[in-house]
C-alpha cells in the first residue's frame, strides 16, 4: 500500500493567524497519526509563515510515524534544521521564500554537482532523501546521478489537467514512474492531488511509495471531519 504523508503546514497557518495556539499542531499531528496516516510531512520557509522552526523540533520528539521534512537546501538554516531533527526523509525542493507554494521541480542536470554534495551530507546522517522533479525523463536520469533515494513527482500538471483527460494527464508520470523503477530509485508524489484524483494516479503509477497531501485534505477536512477525511485518502491508496 502506498504510505499516505499528511502536510500540516495548514494547521500551522491557521494557528499563526490568531497567535495563540489554537488549533495546537502537535495534537492534530498526533490525531492524524491515530486516524492512519502513515506519515507527517512538513515545509518550513524562512519567514515562519506557517511551520515554525521550533515546531520542526518539537515534532521529532514527539510523532510516531514517518517524519518527512521539505524544504530547499540551499538555505543553511534549513540544513541545520533537518540534521538536528534526523526526520526520516528530507525532500528537497527548489523552492524561493516568495513563493507561495512549490511550483517546479530540480534541473538535476544543472544542479547534479551540488544536489550530489548536500545529499551526501543527508545520507551520511541516515536521513532518507528525496529530490522534487517534474515528469521530465531527462531529469529522472540526472536524478539517479545525484545519488538520491528518491523523487517526488510534481503532480500540479496532473492534477490541473485530470478532468479534461485523465489518460493524457498521467502518462508523463507512468512514464517516468517506469523510468526511476527501471534506475532503482524510490517514487513519491505531491502537489494538489485529491479525492477526486488520488484513486486514478495511484492505479496507474503501480511503484508509487508515498504520498504527501497537505491543502486538499485539510480543506476537505473543513466539511467531511479530519478522522473521516483521512480515512477516505487512504481508501484511495488501497
Amino acid at each position: 500500500m502506498t504510505k499516505l504523508s499528511v502536510n500540516i503546514n495548514k494547521i500551522a497557518t491557521l494557528r499563526n493567524a490568531r497567535g495563540g495556539n489554537t488549533p495546537d499542531l502537535f495534537a492534530c499531528a498526533l490525531d492524524i497519526e491515530r486516524f492512519g496516516a502513515q506519515g507527517i510531512t512538513v515545509h518550513p520557509r524562512p519567514d515562519e509563515r506557517h511551520i515554525r522552526y521550533a515546531d520542526v523540533h518539537e515534532l521529532s520528539k514527539i510523532l510516531k510515524t514517518e517524519f518527512n521534512i521539505e524544504g530547499n537546501p540551499k538555505e543553511q538554516k534549513f540544513v541545520d534544521l533537518v540534521l538536528k531533527a534526523k526526520p526520516a526523509q528530507v525532500t528537497l525542493v527548489p523552492d524561493s521564500g516568495s513563493q507561495i507554494t512549490s511550483d517546479h521541480g530540480w534541473d538535476t542536470i544543472a544542479n547534479k554537482d551540488y544536489l550530489k554534495e548536500i545529499i551526501l551530507v543527508f545520507k551520511s546522517n541516515n536521513i532518507r532523501t528525496s529530490i522534487f522533479v517534474n515528469a521530465d525523463l531527462k531529469m529522472i536520469e540526472g536524478a539517479k546521478e545525484t545519488g538520491t533515494d528518491r523523487i517526488e513527482l510534481y503532480t500540479e500538471s496532473y492534477a490541473a489537467n485530470y478532468s479534461k483527460n485523465k489518460e493524457k494527464a498521467i502518462k508523463p508520470f507512468v512514464q517516468a514512474a517506469t523510468l526511476a523503477a527501471k534506475l532503482q530509485i524510490g517514487v513519491n508524489a505531491g502537489h494538489d492531488l485529491s479525492l477526486q484524483n488520488l484513486q486514478f494516479f495511484k492505479q496507474q503509477v503501480s511503484n508509487l511509495l508515498e504520498v504527501s497531501i497537505g491543502h486538499a485534505l485539510i480543506s476537505d477536512s473543513l466539511y467531511l471531519g479530519l478522522e473521516n477525511t483521512v480515512q477516505m485518502y487512504l481508501r484511495q491508496l488501497k
